[in-house]
């Protein structure tokens, strides 16, 4: 992974996110050109990644997950979904916040796909406006996700206008990040959302950015 770090930091303008739980990987790619860090586990896995992001003064993303990549799916429960995942993301902004990492520099994720059922993954798209009251910038990875294909019974190849709808609706319940794998098409749909919901006129206070 270093090297195309390495070969895409020389190319490109935008920031480069490197997805990882481990602070050795993340070392080496903010190193090689990473400009923040993606943690699946929010920074349970590996105690040294709370210490890494404080000491490099880098973004992170902080993703709710029940469990492990292993084991997410088996049986997941919520009695309420938007309660458990927002407890859950407050108590690791706070645990970031004490480990020196300043809270202006901290994205939350509410894990679409990652140990939920899909009503769950529905109920977040639905309230993810309820995830604003942690006060840090919102990422949602809808693309292409297992309960858009279990929704309209399609292939993972056929879920484009699945993931438009999900990511339309994001826009408007306010997600400052999307990471998708269609990146024009979402693009297009993003732009068209906030046309609409701004009267053409593009929203300083809360533009969303579409990432592959």
């Amino acid at each position: 992974m270093i090297p195309v770090v390495e070969t895409l930091a020389g190319r490109v303008s935008v920031p480069l996110s490197v997805d990882t739980y481990k602070a050795e990987v993340a070392r080496r790619a903010l190193d090689a050109g990473a400009a923040l860090v993606n943690d699946i586990s929010a920074m349970r896995f590996d105690p040294a990644m709370k210490e890494l992001i404080a000491e490099r003064g880098v973004p992170v993303i902080l993703m709710h997950m029940r469990g492990t990549p292993r084991d997410m799916q088996i049986s997941p429960f919520y009695e309420d979904v938007i309660g458990e995942i927002g407890a859950f993301l407050r108590e690791r902004i706070a645990e970031a916040v004490s480990a020196g990492i300043a809270q202006s520099s901290i994205v939350v994720d509410p894990g679409i796909g990652f140990g939920k059922r899909v009503a769950d993954n529905l109920e977040i798209v639905r309230r993810l406006d309820a995830f604003h009251a942690l006060g840090c910038p919102i990422l949602l990875g809808p693309s292409r996700k297992s309960f858009i294909g279990k929704v309209l019974d399609v292939s993972s190849e056929e879920r484009l206008e699945g993931t438009a709808a999900v990511v339309a609706l994001s826009v408007l319940r306010g997600a400052h990040l999307i990471r998708v794998h269609d990146v024009r098409q979402m693009v297009r749909v993003a732009r068209m959302v906030e046309a609409i919901e701004h009267g053409g006129k593009k929203s300083r206070s809360r533009g969303s950015e579409v990432r592959s």
